[in-house]
């Protein structure tokens, strides 16, 4: 059997197409090969320049849309900042808001609310004050501010606080003049003390709550607080040189022979107990509230018959000695020399440097 003639079946125009399609395409390839551009080292920055030229139609409109961006960004920033800061200052100066929200910006941006000779007040010193007075009587007293009598009470509170803050400015300046401070081992020596006698509660939980539930107050406002108190009495201390000559008088005579009742008798400040010697009314414990945590550590320390030196309760300084003791109680008494009050010699500063306040209360 005779194998199939492939050739006879296939045209012959067939093949003639074909070879002439890849004559034209071998021709169009070798056309497109010669005019690809040589690169030399002569000719390569020639050609960097024409790649990079015909980049830079695209180039530029992406940083011109870059900038408007960055610009129309800034814009909106800026006028955010305006707004914000139009509306806090209406809020705090016109309207007097004493809400969270502006607490908490005033704690991020010191506003002014006084100026205390060279020293400004910052507006979050006052919001702290206030606004531990008016969590206390709306929660605890159910004080309506809303009301007309409410209004009024609020109105004497602000006045109260105004005139805090700015005295308390008054008395850093008199810190730094008589170079007095107090640290953080000062306050907590003084929390100490204070939890030792049951004043605060058994742990900084309780203290906590109970804060929070009467003043609204974490534990470093109140730590806050008590070092303010702290400073204003180490001032007083530092510039009442007077009333320390007076009781180191007292203890020198002690110490010289004189009974306690009769120097107690004769020089003690205390109305109360100076007629009776200076001995307190009733037995002492631990517990007692009615003498300063201080005096009350101290007496604990004695034995009977013994006399302490002068003991500086921020209010006073104290002379004590312990009459007799049975347990965890005691009889005793006292020799006391009052300070002169902080506004003594606030006064003095405030006449120099008139404060100027920045709202009306």
């Amino acid at each position: 059997m005779k194998k199939p003639n492939f050739k006879r079946i296939v045209p012959r125009s067939l093949y003639s197409f074909k070879r002439r399609k890849q004559l034209n395409e071998s021709s169009k390839l070798n056309e497109a090969i010669q005019n690809i551009p040589r690169i030399t080292n002569e000719t390569v920055a020639e050609h960097r320049e024409k790649v990079l030229s015909s980049a830079r139609k695209y180039i530029y409109p992406l940083k011109h849309s870059a900038r408007r961006i960055v610009l129309i960004s800034t814009s909106i920033f800026i006028v955010a900042i305006i707004v914000f800061f139009s509306y806090c200052v209406l809020a705090l100066y016109k309207f007097q808001n004493t809400s969270g929200f502006m607490y908490g910006v005033t704690q991020v941006v010191p506003f002014p609310i006084a100026k205390a000779g060279p020293s400004y007040v910052d507006y979050e010193n006052y919001l702290f004050e206030l606004r531990h007075y008016i969590h206390y009587y709306q929660t605890q007293q159910k004080v309506d501010f809303t009301s007309d009598a409410g209004k009024q009470q609020l109105a004497n509170f602000k006045q109260r606080a105004l005139q805090s803050v700015v005295d308390d400015a008054y008395v850093k300046q008199l810190a730094s003049k008589y170079h007095v401070s107090v640290s953080s081992q000062d306050v907590n020596n003084e929390i100490a003390i204070m939890r030792s006698q049951n004043r605060l509660g058994s742990n900084d939980s309780v203290l906590a709550d109970v804060l929070k539930q009467f003043w609204g107050w974490s534990i470093d406002d109140f730590k806050r607080e008590l070092k303010q108190q702290l400073l204003a009495q180490k001032v007083v201390s530092a510039a009442d040189t007077t009333t320390h000559q007076r009781a180191e008088s007292a203890l020198n005579q002690l110490q010289s022979g004189t009974s306690f009742a009769n120097v107690a008798k004769a020089i003690s400040d205390d109305a109360a107990t100076k007629d009776n010697g200076g001995t307190y009314v009733g037995t002492i414990d631990r517990s007692s509230t009615a003498l300063p945590p201080q005096v009350l550590d101290e007496l604990f320390k004695l034995n009977p018959g013994q006399v302490s030196g002068i003991i500086d309760t921020g209010s006073t300084l104290e002379i004590v000695t312990v009459l007799d003791r049975s347990g965890n109680t005691l009889h005793a008494a006292h020799i006391s020399f009052h300070f002169q009050d902080i506004g003594t010699y606030i006064g003095p500063l405030k006449q120099k440097n008139k404060p100027t306040t920045y709202i009306h209360v």
